[in-house]
């Protein structure tokens, strides 16, 4: 029952959440305690709204900026621009332009002005820098260019303090009602009984109210620096820049006008700038407009906005602004505020925490009415009704401080908090293990997970290629460390075709670095053909500066080629393209011979290039072709670029290792019930040789090709799709509809890694997205909501490990409290009407809720995760969080604590031969303890919830000793010191071991209820 209404009203997604759930389950959490607590990990929607503002005006501003620049691009002839002037400290420090002009420039797309200072090289002389070189690195003058400029940080809210979250911890509307009933206390007492004995009750609650309040600040505290360490993590973006002539890797915030940022497809546009020169550029300012319609970039356009992301192409990029003169800036600035969406888990146990807060305030209220009818019955038989003293006074005072710490115990508003404790922690721990965690919602999303959709390389690779077989020429070869042999047997012209194809039909580079030594940029298999290039004699710069690029179309998953074209030394057009073999061989309908010479491509030279590519892809290469087309009737660079009619050079394989440990973390996933399935963009046969090393084709899967997954039928895909084990030559439609059916159709817990740009898509359709965290581009780490740190599939293993982890510990915290907030409520109301008294008082009862729940969810909501949460299966998308198991296990104890401390209410005097004026103090300091030792072993019960042995691992598990050691030494100073403030006397050695005994005796009843089987 419980679990429908959860279903029915606190139900949201793990992710892309609408508003309208979000704000649901907070209409529905009615009596909350701590409203400034409760909702301090969720949705900020007014500063949501703010930001959407922002983006609305950006949108309009920048719709408005380009028309005007449109329209005056037509009149810019003979119109003469007011006379700017220099301020003069941007003089004093070299410079001949300010920071606001530049902003106006590029954020109004202001084409007068920009041709005004003279286009990207006058802008790049008035600020000091070259747009070949790059800025200078002197310190001092990078100092004056920041002072005067800026930096590339926005301005983000001050860290909170301590005492803010002690004041947040006082709003407590309990805790604040029990401060008025201790005031109130402390001057009636004082004033029947005078000082100090009329003192001890109120300064009792006074002191348990500062105990709370503190313990929670510190927890809270602590939680909030571990969150601000992970989003410094975040904020982690590098980019290629160059500076004094060498280009080197950055970090944004270091950027400033007058860098030369090198861009590529999928980077984020990390400051305001100018285009400077590239190709084929088209730019998503979505984020930054709202506007899905990609723009072209180019020197027309030259303007690039921070925060926009490069959707295609490559370019070099001028710096013009930074930080918070960027609008980029400002938006992020609101962004931040916004907060993360709130979690399927902080939902639920919000619901968990309003039904038994509801149930709590009942119970209060009707054992405040028992108490207050008893006193006035007994009153009543006394003939003193109209009579009232300040006993009489204190003791109304002490019932509605029960009834209120009634509410402090049953309202459990620790749960949801627990949930954000836990993640901190393993999020923290996780960031250890190479894992960064985005948002919230993935760290638990990720235990319930049921499949995993890997990419090949890099994820299962280890992405070091290197070139270890050609086909030139029709003739095979392996490839060895000095490649010489191989120049000997090509002829000249073939040589040199293949050097021109290698160096200028590239999306890397080869730069001389700082020691003078030749360094390779780009993507790894870029730099793997780059190698080859220079191990067979070639000179980079030199092509690059024989021939001159006139077109370029960048490599992107779906065309899965790159293609340029290239102006010839001697005159004369030519096209180079390289991809997938068998996509460009399909193009090619020449091949070079044996002796270098252009021969059509009949079917015998066709079918020995498919068994070489065949060959090569079976022994796990990764297989690319490279062709030219000679361009004889001329080109233009608004032209296509021809896809038929090359001339195939040749074939090469690179071999990419299988990473260590993948074979093992495969397996470790199938024993935890997730399948693993391999998506990839590579050869059938490459991905299969690949799959069966690692473990995930086995005989009964199936290797499908995307072209053929993506015609069949919806009928055929629901037979087929459950035994997909691996998917080559894959689009990125190809996974995200295979993503979507898995999700929909067949109810899957969909994790799903991505690297590219065009992955994007799937990594937002997926239930959890994993982004690459050396290959992949920004677009596809904003998209995800894990960040692989170290690109390896066994770093994916840990986080699934750390996911079940956290849903499993909140789990035994969950039980653990609800145990100790049924016990607590009937003690104290059956006690209240049964006997007319409350046998725990305020002081004990808030000592209890600190117990179970800072205290609690430290301990319980820590452990670290151990190898058997991988034997078992995931909880899915159906699982209920309140399982059996737990009702069974808090039924179970519940009823047991409640029979023993009955027993005592009832029975203890006698047992305990019980007698004189303290009988009923030394009584109910008895309960009190029991009560309290009975959590303490329960706590232990609870670190395993099916497994008899709870002792296991749990001197790893420091906290949770520590804060059970805490509490044990704690619990005695209360009893034998502090029996004034906390109404407890001393107890002999016998009521000790008896205290100890009975909490013990919860062991072996909580190993007997384990074997039942619900």
């Amino acid at each position: 029952m419980m679990q429908r209404y959860l279903d029915d009203n606190f139900e949201v997604k793990s992710k892309n959440s609408s508003e309208e759930a979000l704000q649901r389950w907070r209409k529905l959490c009615g009596f909350v305690k701590n409203p400034k607590r409760r909702f301090r990990f969720t949705a900020n929607f007014p500063q949501r709204d703010k930001a959407a503002a922002m983006r609305r005006t950006n949108q309009e501003k920048l719709r408005v900026a380009v028309l005007v620049s449109k329209a005056a691009f037509q009149f810019i002839q003979g119109v003469e621009l007011s006379d700017y002037k220099v301020p003069e400290e941007v003089k004093a420090a070299g410079f001949q332009i300010c920071g606001d002009e530049l902003g106006s420039i590029v954020e109004g797309h202001d084409v007068k002005k920009f041709r005004h200072h003279g286009g990207v090289d006058g802008i790049a002389e008035k600020l000091s820098t070259s747009t070949t070189e790059g800025l200078n690195i002197d310190t001092e003058l990078l100092n004056k260019r920041q002072q005067i400029y800026g930096i590339n940080k926005f301005t983000e809210s001050e860290p909170t303090s301590f005492w803010v979250f002690v004041w947040e911890a006082f709003q407590d509307m309990t805790l604040m009602i029990l401060g008025v009933c201790a005031i109130v206390s402390l001057l009636v007492g004082i004033a029947t009984e005078g000082w100090p004995k009329g003192a001890h009750d109120g300064l009792g609650i006074v002191a348990s109210i500062l105990l709370v309040v503190f313990v929670t600040a510190i927890s809270d505290y602590r939680q909030s620096l571990q969150f601000r360490d992970l989003d410094k993590e975040k904020k982690k973006i590098s980019i290629q820049v160059t500076r004094n002539g060498y280009r080197q890797k950055m970090s944004i915030y270091e950027l400033l006008p007058g860098d030369i940022v090198h861009l590529s497809i999928g980077d984020q546009v990390p400051a305001d700038g100018l285009f400077v020169s590239g190709f084929s550029v088209l730019i998503d300012e979505s984020s930054l407009t709202g506007e899905s319609e990609p723009v072209a970039v180019n020197s027309e356009n030259p303007f690039l906005l921070s925060g926009t992301k490069v959707q295609d192409g490559s370019c070099k990029m001028l710096v013009t602004s930074v930080g918070m003169k960027t609008q980029w800036g400002k938006l992020m600035a609101t962004l931040s505020e916004g907060g993360d969406d709130e979690t399927p888990l902080q939902v639920k146990l919000n619901g968990v925490a309003t039904i038994i807060g509801k149930i709590g305030l009942f119970f209060a209220v009707v054992t405040f009415a028992v108490l207050v009818q008893g006193l006035l019955s007994q009153k009543l038989l006394e003939g003193s009704l109209r009579s009232w003293t300040g006993d009489d006074a204190l003791a109304l005072l002490e019932f509605f401080a029960v009834a209120v710490t009634i509410v402090v115990v049953a309202v459990p508003e620790g749960l949801p908090l627990a949930v954000t404790l836990s993640l901190a922690f393993a999020m923290k721990k996780m960031m250890n293990d190479k894992a960064l965690v985005r948002h919230l919602a993935a760290c638990e999303t990720m235990g319930s997970a049921t499949t995993i959709c890997s990419d090949k390389t890099g994820t299962l690779t280890t992405n070091h290629m290197t070139v270890v077989k050609t086909c030139f020429c029709m003739n095979s070869k392996e490839v060895n460390i000095k490649a010489s042999s191989l120049c000997s047997e090509l002829s000249e012209s073939s040589l040199k075709l293949l050097l021109q194809s290698i160096f200028n039909n590239t999306g890397g580079e080869v730069v001389i670095n700082q020691n003078g030594k030749h360094e390779i940029l780009g993507t790894p298999t870029e730099a793997a053909i780059l190698e080859f290039g220079l191990s067979l004699g070639g000179d980079f710069q030199g092509e690059r500066q024989a021939c001159k690029l006139v077109k370029v179309e960048p490599f992107n998953s779906t065309k899965k080629k790159m293609s340029v074209v290239v102006e010839l030394p001697g005159g004369g057009l030519r096209a180079h393209c390289k991809g997938a073999s068998e996509i460009i061989l399909a193009a090619c309908d020449k091949v070079l011979n044996s002796n270098g010479e252009v021969v059509p491509l009949d079917e015998g030279s066709t079918n020995h290039l498919k068994a070489t590519i065949n060959q090569f892809a079976s022994e796990a290469l990764r297989t690319l072709c490279l062709a030219y087309f000679e361009l004889e009737n001329g080109f233009s660079a608004e032209d296509p670029i021809p896809v038929s009619g090359y001339t195939c050079i040749g074939v090469v394989g690179i071999k990419d290792p299988v990473r260590p440990g993948v074979k093992e973390s495969v397996a470790e996933c199938r024993s935890a019930g997730i399948t693993v399935r391999m998506v990839t963009g590579d050869n059938i046969n490459t991905a299969k040789a690949i799959a069966r090393e690692c473990g995930i084709l086995t005989d009964d899967g199936i290797a499908i090709e995307g072209p053929e997954f993506r015609e069949k039928s919806e009928k055929e895909l629901l037979e087929l799709i459950p035994r997909i084990q691996v998917m080559a030559r894959s689009s990125p439609l190809d996974k995200h509809m295979l993503v979507k059916h898995l999700r929909t159709t067949f109810g899957e817990v969909v994790a799903v890694t991505g690297d590219g740009t065009n992955d994007a898509p799937a990594l937002h359709e997926a239930d959890i997205g994993l982004a690459m965290g050396i290959a992949g581009t920004e677009v596809a780490k904003e998209s995800a909501d894990v960040i692989i740190l170290d690109d390896n599939f066994s770093t994916i293993v840990t986080v699934a490990k750390w996911g079940r982890s956290v849903y499993i510990n909140i789990q035994k915290f969950v039980q653990f409290q609800l145990t100790v907030n049924v016990v607590a409520l009937i003690v104290n109301f059956t006690s209240a009407c049964l006997t007319g008294t409350a046998p725990l008082t305020a002081v004990q009862l808030l000592w209890v809720n600190m117990i179970m729940d800072t205290l609690g969810a430290l301990a319980l909501a820590t452990e670290p995760p151990n190898d058997d949460l991988m034997k078992r299966s995931p909880v899915g998308r159906k699982g209920n969080f309140i399982s059996n198991v737990m009702w069974r296990n808090i039924l179970g104890q519940s009823v047991y604590q409640f029979m023993v401390l009955w027993f005592l209410q009832s029975r203890g005097k006698s047992f305990f031969l019980l007698d004189g004026p303290d009988s009923d103090l030394v009584l109910n300091t008895l309960i009190f303890n029991t009560f309290v030792f009975c959590q303490v072993f329960n706590e232990i019960n609870s670190r395993e919830m099916e497994k008899i042995n709870v002792f296991k691992g749990i001197l790893e598990n420091y906290v949770f000793v520590g804060v059970i050691g805490a509490t044990v030494f704690f619990q005695i100073i209360i009893v034998e010191y502090l029996g004034t403030f906390a109404n407890t006397t001393p107890l002999t050695l016998a009521q000790w071991f008896f205290c100890l005994f009975v909490g013990f005796l919860s062991m072996p009843i909580a190993a007997r209820l384990k074997k039942i089987h619900v």
